[in-house]
């Protein structure tokens, strides 16, 4: 998703004594006033744009919302309102049942009338005639050739820019773009294109039908020329790439690498794909890429480049698209997850160096984070959804980090079997980490609160550092581990790499920490060549020196563990 990150301070600092498992915090909801008893269930969006040189844009749209409970006399859309400076939306009427309805439009929020006596359960449709310039969300700008073009960007509260919706992650629903355009553009957007009609003077309309429920900001639209290859069918599902026709051969090349493989690879090991087509789209008015459903869009200056991230976008199929988080505060089910099943892609395609280089980068990117912005935690407490970005470096980094620990702490068979249980419960649905949590319990039969709470709801890592000698009269290795760190001590597993002659692999030892000293002694025959700490790379920690000591003093000195080249069982060691 979006490469460039909004930096922001989250002013609380959530130390948990961890030395015991603790219970998961308490479950907080962002800011966003939602509507209790109204639940949109499909959108139909007819648009006109860009028939002439002008930004504006003609729109109707048919809202249909499910009342959960009876006696509800209003409802509310989000929809900008226009501005002076000519931006927003202005909307000409309101009709129910080919009735004209009163209604208000201010502070970029609709209000519906909803009749007296209606029942719970019931269906209502409002159809809302509206037009203006997109002050964002919708860009309609030229591209790098200087071609006119539209394309959306709605991250991650920017439908409201040009459609009346339900703007919030939470609420899903299935929809239909209807887009009258002039005929020389071709138009993508999500689900299945059910029809195309060439029009009187030059306009070409064309109709798209997404089925499955999806959030608003996912909801996208993409008007430009074209130049549109097609990849065949994988698992059932048709796949395509669409470049401007100027950058043809390196846009094609750039959005193909990795699709096929990276589809099959989620298809295979989470799930199957939710949706009917899945397109790989370069994009005008955006860097890096946007996941949206069933057609992802990619910078165009990536593109031409050969650099679109198009492993991380495919995952958010499924993690963010697919299964979406319930509000904001959770917003690393998405990121952390994609972040994560890119370097499990990487692991799988391009081998375990590849992988273990991948997550050694990310954990460095992981230290700098927590100095730049620091008492920030990946599960946001009470996110303010009107005016913060819930997106920062820790949401992607540390949250794969932590599914990278999960693996580590359940196992990877464990690990993968709670994955696809948590997609296919809630597949085209909404989750929460309390809901990935009870998942990874109930497949590993552990207790894991302890473990949710410290990498989530914790800001920091711990600072690690000891020492290491060799008893020979009692043939053990005796090694000291200490946490530094001014928080309270954290909970983990430290894997202990020990060599017994020069180029071979270490074994590996599995060492207990719960408190801010440990010592555990490992049985050795021999003074081994080194002993290493995390060799397997599996431990979220600033790692400091790790000395070998001797009656005389310190002798020689190493820190983690260099990449390891293969992957030994460890051998878990109890502390004393």
């Amino acid at each position: 998703m979006r490469m460039a990150l909004t930096r922001w301070l989250l002013g609380l600092s959530l130390l948990l004594c961890v030395a015991s498992a603790t219970p998961a915090m308490a479950r907080r909801a962002d800011t966003y006033p939602r509507q209790a008893g109204v639940d949109a269930q499909h959108y139909v969006f007819r648009l006109t744009l860009l028939t002439g040189d002008s930004n504006e844009i003609q729109g109707e749209a048919s809202v249909t919302l499910r009342l959960a409970s009876a006696g509800l006399r209003e409802a509310f859309l989000d929809l900008t309102s226009a501005t002076p400076d000519g931006k927003g939306m202005t909307v000409t009427g309101v009709t129910m049942a080919g009735r004209p309805v009163t209604f208000t439009h201010t502070r970029d929020r609709l209000r519906l009338p909803v009749p007296a006596g209606m029942a719970a359960g019931t269906d209502v449709t409002f159809t809302i005639a509206y037009h203006g310039i997109p002050g964002n969300g919708l860009r309609l700008l030229n591209n790098i050739h200087g071609d006119r073009t539209a394309f959306s960007e709605n991250w991650y509260n920017r439908a409201r820019q040009w459609l009346p919706t339900i703007d919030h992650v939470a609420d899903k629903a299935s929809g239909e773009f209807i887009i009258t355009t002039r005929a020389e553009y071709q138009v993508i957007s999500n689900g299945t294109i059910v029809e195309q009609r060439d029009l009187p003077t030059g306009l070409r309309r064309t109709h798209y039908v997404q089925t499955a429920p999806i959030s608003s900001w996912l909801y996208s639209l993409g008007v430009a020329k074209f130049v549109v290859k097609y990849g065949g069918i994988s698992r059932g599902v048709p796949l395509s790439y669409w470049a401007f026709p100027q950058d043809e051969a390196k846009g094609l090349a750039a959005l193909e690498k990795d699709a096929r493989g990276s589809f099959e690879f989620f298809s295979d090991r989470v799930g199957p794909y939710a949706y009917e087509k899945l397109a790989h789209v370069e994009a005008a008015g955006m860097g890096g890429g946007t996941e949206h459903v069933s057609n992802i869009f990619y910078g165009e200056k990536g593109v031409t480049v050969g650099s679109a991230p198009v492993v991380h976008e495919t995952a958010h199929q499924w993690f963010g698209d697919a299964v979406t988080e319930n509000d904001w505060n959770d917003v690393w089910l998405s990121e952390g997850f994609a972040t994560y099943f890119t370097l499990l892609y990487t692991e799988f395609a391009s081998g375990r160096d590849a992988f273990v280089d991948g997550v050694r980068r990310s954990r460095d990117t992981v230290l700098r984070t927590e100095k730049s912005t620091p008492n920030t935690p990946v599960v946001h407490a009470n996110l303010d959804e009107a005016t913060t970005s819930p997106n920062n470096s820790l949401v992607y980094q540390k949250g794969a980090w932590t599914l990278h620990m999960l693996r580590d702490t359940i196992g990877t068979e464990p690990f993968w079997r709670g994955i696809r249980q948590y997609y296919e419960r809630h597949m085209n649905s909404t989750a929460s980490t309390a809901d990935l949590r009870r998942v990874m319990e109930q497949v590993s039969g552990q207790d894991l609160s302890w473990f949710f709470s410290q990498w989530l709801n914790r800001s920091g890592v711990p600072v690690v550092e000891g020492t290491w000698r060799y008893d020979a009269a009692a043939k053990q290795i005796v090694v000291n581990i200490r946490q530094t760190q001014a928080a309270e001590p954290y909970r983990f597993s430290l894997g202990v790499g020990v060599s017994a002659t020069v180029g071979a692999p270490p074994r590996v030892h599995a060492m207990a920490v719960t408190g801010r000293d440990t010592t555990v002694r490992i049985p050795s025959e021999t003074d081994p060549i080194s002993v290493t700490l995390d060799p397997g790379v599996w431990l979220l920690a600033d790692f400091g020196p790790f000395q070998k000591v001797s009656a005389a003093g310190v002798i020689s000195q190493s820190f983690a563990a260099p990449v390891r080249r293969s992957s030994p069982r460890a051998t878990r060691m109890t502390p004393r």
